[in-house]
C-alpha cells in the first residue's frame, strides 16, 4: 500500500476521522470529561489577567469583554453537560461533537488570544510580562485537556502559542523575544509529546476494542454448537429467560418446544458416527431456515434441539408452526449416496398457561416429548393439564417409593405364558405389584418410569425378582419364569452382576428363566445390551425381547442380539380379525421367528376370534385374559393343578 503524502498526512492531522467508530466515542468521552477544567482555569486566568489591568486598561476591555468570554465558555459547559445528561452518543453524534469542538476551539482561542494581546499596551512591564503569561500558562492547560480532539489541540496550539511567538517575537524586546524563543520551542516539544500519547491512547482505544471483539467472538463461539452452528444449550436457556422476560413485559405469550429425532440412533449404528453428523449438519440447516425474529432453533446435544416461538398468534398458530417443523424433518435427506428417513417428535409448552418460568417451561416441554414418544412419535405433543396433573401424581409417586417399605408393598403377581397346542403353560411371566398405603394399587406403569427416572429402579428390581424367584423354585421343572428388565438395570456391569448372583443363589435352574428386554433399552445402548444378553445366555437363562417390532431398529441390530424368543406387541392382536395389516405384520413376525429358530410369544389374546386367526396364522405360544389374568402367588399351585394334565403331556 503507497504511503499517504504530506498533504494527506496534514488533512489527517487536522479532521476528526470517521473510520473507528469506537475511536470517535472514546474520544468523546475522554475529552467531555476534562472539557468543565478546561473552562474554569480559562474563565479564572481571564479574571485574574482583567483585575491586573483594571485601572491600566478601559472598562470595556478589563469587564465587558471577559464577561463575554465567560458567558461563552460557561455556554459551551452548560452545552456538553446537557448532552451528557442524554447518555453515550452514537459514533455520527460524537463525530459532529468532536468536529464542532474543532471549530469552535479554534474560534475561542482566537478571541481569548486576541483580547489578551489588546490588554499588552496598557501598564507597565509587569503588567506586559502577565500577558505573556496568561497567554503560555493557558495555552499548555488547554492543550493538555484537549489531547484526545487532535484537530482542536492543534488549532489551539496554532492560534495562542503561535500568536504568543509571533506577537513577542516582533516587540523587539530582547527578554520578549528570548521568551518567544522559549514559547517556540516549549510548543513543539509539548506538541510532540501530546501527539505520542494521542497515539498510544489511540493504541490502547484499538487493543481494547480488539479485546472486546475476540471476547465477543470466544463468547458467540461459547453459544455455538460446533457441528449444526446452531445456538447451543447455553444459548437456548439464556433466550428462554429473555423471551420470558419479553413476555411478561408485554402480557405476551410463547411456546417452547423440545424436538427429538425418532430412529437417529440405529442411523448412528447402522452407518457409523460420520453419517450421523451429516445428518445432524442437514437437520441443523433446516432448522435454520425455519428461526426468524419470532423463531429461536438450537441444538441441545445429541440429536434433541429445542424452539422457542414468540408473538405467532393464538394457540393453534404455535401448533400449527410446531407441525411444520416436524414435518420439514420428515423430509428425506440425501447423504451421498445415502437416503436417509427420520421423523421427528415435539414436546410443546405454551407460556404462561401452565409454566411460571423458564425451567418450568423446558421441564415441561420434555414432559410432553417423553409422553409423544411413548404414544404418538412423529408429531407434536402439547403439554396439557392432564400431563400438569400426571407430573403431580409422579411427584406424590416420587415421594412415595423414596418413603417405602419396599420390601413389604412389593408383590409379584403372574400370568401364564401358553403353549396353544399341549394346552399347558410355558412359564409365568412376573408382574410387579405395589401397594401402598396411601396412595393404593400403584399401577406398574405409573411407577416403574418414576423408579428409573429416579434411580430406584435397582433395588425395586432386585426386590421383585427375588420374590419372583421364591416362588419359581417351588413350580414344576417344565415350567419357567419370564422377567422384564429394566435398561436401566442393564446398564452397568455392576447391576448386572447383582441379578446374575441373585439368580445363581436363588434355586432355579437358570435354563427356567427367561429375561426380557424391550426393544427401546437395546436402541438406546445396543452395545451394552449385547454384552448383557451375552452375560445372561453365558449363565443359561433364556434373553426374550419384548414388544418386538414397536421400536425403530433395523432387524439385523435386533437379531445380532443372543435372543431365544421374541414377544409381539399386543397392539398387533387386539381385533386382529378384522385388521388385514395386522394379519400381515403377525404372520411376517411369525415366519421371521421360524427362520431364526427363535421361540414366538404372541402378547394381549383376550378373545376366542383373536386365538383362532393367530392359530391359523401360525401362532402356538400366547398369552393373555382369555387364557388367565394375572394371579397372586398363593394361587399358582391350584391353578397348576388344573393343568397337570397338559403339563404331564408336554415333551
Amino acid at each position: 500500500m503507497p504511503t499517504a503524502g504530506p498533504i494527506a498526512r496534514l488533512r489527517e492531522l487536522v479532521s476528526v476521522t470517521s473510520a473507528e467508530p469506537a475511536l470517535l466515542k472514546a474520544q468523546y468521552r475522554a475529552f467531555a470529561g476534562q472539557l468543565p477544567l478546561m473552562y474554569v482555569v480559562l474563565a479564572a486566568n481571564t479574571w485574574l489577567l482583567a483585575s491586573t489591568h483594571i485601572g491600566h486598561a478601559p472598562a470595556w476591555l478589563t469587564v465587558a469583554v471577559p464577561v463575554l468570554l465567560t458567558m461563552a465558555a460557561a455556554a459551551r459547559c452548560t452545552h456538553w453537560y446537557r448532552r451528557r445528561g442524554k447518555g453515550a452518543p452514537d459514533a455520527a453524534e460524537a463525530q459532529r461533537a468532536l468536529r464542532w469542538t474543532g471549530r469552535l476551539a479554534l474560534a475561542m482561542a482566537l478571541a481569548f488570544t486576541l483580547w489578551a494581546l489588546a490588554l499588552y499596551p496598557y501598564g507597565d512591564a509587569w503588567t506586559r510580562s502577565h500577558v505573556a503569561f496568561y497567554l503560555a500558562t493557558t495555552s499548555l492547560v488547554i492543550l493538555l485537556c484537549m489531547m484526545h480532539v487532535r484537530p482542536a489541540m492543534l488549532s489551539v496550539a496554532l492560534v495562542f502559542n503561535g500568536g504568543f511567538v509571533l506577537f513577542f517575537a516582533l516587540t523587539g524586546q530582547a527578554t520578549f523575544v528570548a521568551m518567544a524563543a522559549a514559547m517556540a520551542t516549549m510548543t513543539l516539544v509539548f506538541i510532540y509529546t501530546l501527539l505520542r500519547q494521542y497515539r498510544r491512547f489511540t493504541d490502547l482505544v484499538g487493543e481494547r476494542l480488539r479485546a472486546e471483539r475476540l471476547g465477543a467472538e470466544n463468547l458467540r463461539l461459547a453459544n455455538l454448537d460446533s457441528l449444526t452452528r446452531l445456538p447451543n444449550r447455553r444459548a437456548f436457556f439464556t433466550a428462554l429467560s429473555r423471551a420470558c422476560e419479553r413476555a411478561d413485559q408485554r402480557r405476551t405469550r410463547l411456546a417452547v418446544g423440545i424436538i427429538d429425532l425418532d430412529g437417529f440412533k440405529p442411523i448412528n449404528d447402522l452407518h457409523g458416527h460420520a453419517a450421523g453428523d451429516r445428518l445432524l449438519k442437514q437437520v441443523g440447516k433446516r432448522l435454520a431456515q425455519l428461526a426468524d425474529a419470532h423463531v429461536h432453533l438450537a441444538r441441545l446435544g445429541g440429536d434433541e434441539f429445542a424452539m422457542i416461538a414468540e408473538d405467532l398468534g393464538d394457540d393453534e398458530a404455535y401448533v400449527a408452526f410446531a407441525r411444520q417443523v416436524c414435518a420439514r424433518l420428515r423430509e428425506p435427506f440425501q447423504l451421498q449416496d445415502l437416503s436417509l428417513h427420520v421423523t421427528a417428535t415435539m414436546g410443546l409448552v405454551l407460556y404462561p398457561d401452565l409454566a411460571g418460568h423458564a425451567e418450568d417451561l423446558y421441564e415441561r416441554a420434555d414432559y410432553a416429548l417423553y409422553h409423544g414418544k411413548r404414544e404418538h412419535r412423529g408429531g407434536v405433543s402439547l403439554f396439557s393439564a392432564d400431563h400438569h396433573r400426571r407430573i403431580q401424581h409422579e411427584a406424590a409417586i416420587e415421594q412415595a417409593l423414596r418413603n417405602a417399605d419396599l420390601e413389604a408393598q412389593l408383590t409379584v403377581a403372574f400370568q401364564p405364558i401358553m403353549c396353544v397346542a399341549s394346552g399347558a403353560p410355558l412359564a409365568f411371566e412376573a408382574l410387579a405389584r405395589w401397594c401402598h398405603p396411601k396412595l393404593g394399587q400403584v399401577p406398574p406403569a405409573d411407577f416403574i418410569p418414576v423408579a428409573e427416572r429416579t434411580g430406584l429402579v435397582h433395588r425395586v428390581t432386585r426386590i421383585l425378582l427375588a420374590k419372583a424367584l421364591a416362588e419359581a423354585v417351588h413350580w414344576p421343572e417344565a415350567v419357567g419364569l419370564s422377567f422384564n428388565l429394566s435398561m436401566h438395570d442393564l446398564g452397568s456391569a455392576e447391576d448386572l452382576s447383582g441379578l446374575l448372583e441373585l439368580i445363581r443363589a436363588s434355586g432355579v435352574h437358570p435354563a427356567r428363566i427367561d429375561m426380557e428386554i424391550t426393544e427401546t433399552a437395546i436402541l438406546n445402548d445396543t452395545a451394552q445390551m449385547q454384552r448383557a444378553a451375552g452375560l445372561l445366555r453365558g449363565l443359561g437363562c433364556g434373553v426374550s425381547l419384548d414388544d418386538f417390532g414397536t421400536g425403530f431398529s433395523s432387524l439385523s441390530q435386533l437379531l445380532a442380539l443372543p435372543l431365544t424368543k421374541i414377544k409381539i406387541d399386543r397392539r398387533f392382536v387386539t381385533g386382529i380379525q378384522d385388521k388385514p395389516t395386522s394379519m400381515k405384520i403377525v404372520r411376517s413376525l411369525l415366519a421371521l421367528s421360524r427362520d431364526m429358530e427363535l421361540g414366538c410369544v404372541i402378547e394381549g389374546v383376550e378373545t376366542a376370534d383373536e386365538l383362532a386367526v393367530l392359530q391359523e396364522l401360525g401362532g402356538n405360544l400366547m398369552q393373555g385374559y382369555l387364557f388367565a389374568r394375572p394371579m397372586p402367588p398363593e394361587a399358582v399351585a391350584g391353578w397348576l393343578r388344573h393343568s397337570l394334565p397338559a403339563l404331564a403331556a408336554r415333551p
